[in-house]
């Protein structure tokens, strides 16, 4: 199997909610070259919340990037300097949430309309630390989606020193579209990304936005610099099991992520931490396999979880997988 990822990267989207640190664990669990994100954080979080309880991750998840919401200049670049303390391989700033909570605060896509503004906290933020900023965006916003208008904010921010650009496919409309509407209603423009990549060879352009094979993923990395995988690494994470193949090594079965997830969640009860808070991260281990169903139930939906009982399911639920594999092979010799 050949390696086709030299200077090219997978990883997986910052999503609110769903990329905690132990979701991210998990995740590291199937594949240990993709690059891992937080959520998106806004600078208030982490300069007036918890912002240990932000900040915190298991060694095991690096290459781990801190992705930041905000556009306050001198609370962006403390919260830089703060990632580079903790150990953060990088920062990345949101230009592309689109909800009317983030553009209140000048925050997420509607900040696509001031390139200016963003290269200012590229200059600031990469001058206070050594450690790589990237931005995330979209390839427009409302009605100000032409190719030339991605083309001119690209631009602008790259000559602030930002070197790598992650695009979100889609137009994001800041009006009349929620936030799960912009994942799934603007259509996807790839031919876009690409030709970004054509006309700045020298930076680093990933593409991300409705990819969920890798298939697909392998199509898109010859004509960019890395693939982000969003909800699909959520919903089926095996998919980044399946991805190493990219990197000519086999995939983990599910048996071994599950016998090297167990250790991590007796350290968690121990601190205290709910288990099926953690648990609901697993819900898709067997997604699309006989048995997917009543893993889910067995986890989902419950006040208290042991982890005596996530093993139980574990086990009837791999008995069952093998027991229809077996069925499958003697009807195929059969036949």
């Amino acid at each position: 199997m050949p390696n086709i990822m030299q200077d090219k990267r997978l990883s997986i989207a910052p999503m609110i909610d769903w990329t905690t640190s132990d979701y991210r664990f998990f995740a590291r669990l199937f594949n240990p070259h993709t690059y891992l994100y937080t959520e998106m954080i806004s600078t208030g979080a982490l300069i007036h919340g918890k912002t240990d309880r932000h900040l915190r991750f298991d060694a095991s998840e690096h290459p781990l990037v801190l992705q930041l919401g905000g556009a306050d200049i001198a609370e962006m670049t403390h919260c830089t300097e703060l990632a580079q303390t903790r150990g953060f391989a990088e920062v990345n700033i949101n230009v592309g949430c689109p909800s009317d909570r983030v553009q209140h605060n000048k925050i997420g896509a509607c900040l696509m309309a001031e390139p200016e503004t963003v290269a200012t906290l590229v200059k600031h933020m990469q001058a206070a630390v050594s450690i790589p900023v990237t931005v995330k965006h979209r390839i427009g916003i409302d009605h100000f989606d032409s190719y030339e208008f991605m083309h001119n904010f690209v631009e602008t921010v790259a000559a602030a020193g930002c070197e790598r650009f992650i695009v979100h496919a889609r137009t994001a409309w800041l009006q009349g579209l929620s936030p799960k509407q912009n994942r799934e209603i603007p259509p996807l423009r790839y031919e876009d990304v690409y030709r970004l990549k054509q006309d700045f060879p020298s930076l680093a352009i990933e593409i991300n936005g409705g990819i969920t094979t890798v298939a697909e993923i392998e199509t898109h990395l010859q004509h960019v610099d890395g693939v982000m995988i969003g909800r699909a690494a959520y919903q089926n994470p095996y998919i980044m099991a399946e991805a190493m193949s990219l990197w000519g090594e086999a995939a983990p079965s599910r048996e071994a992520i599950l016998e090297r997830l167990m250790p991590y969640l007796q350290e968690q009860v121990a601190k205290g931490e709910p288990l099926p808070t953690i648990a609901r991260h697993f819900l898709g281990l067997f997604q699309g396999l006989p048995g997917a169903r009543k893993w889910r139930q067995a986890l989902s939906g419950k006040q208290s979880l042991t982890i005596a009982e996530i093993e139980d399911a574990a086990t009837q639920t791999l008995a069952f997988i093998a027991q229809q594999d077996a069925y499958q092979d003697s009807l195929e010799a059969q036949s």
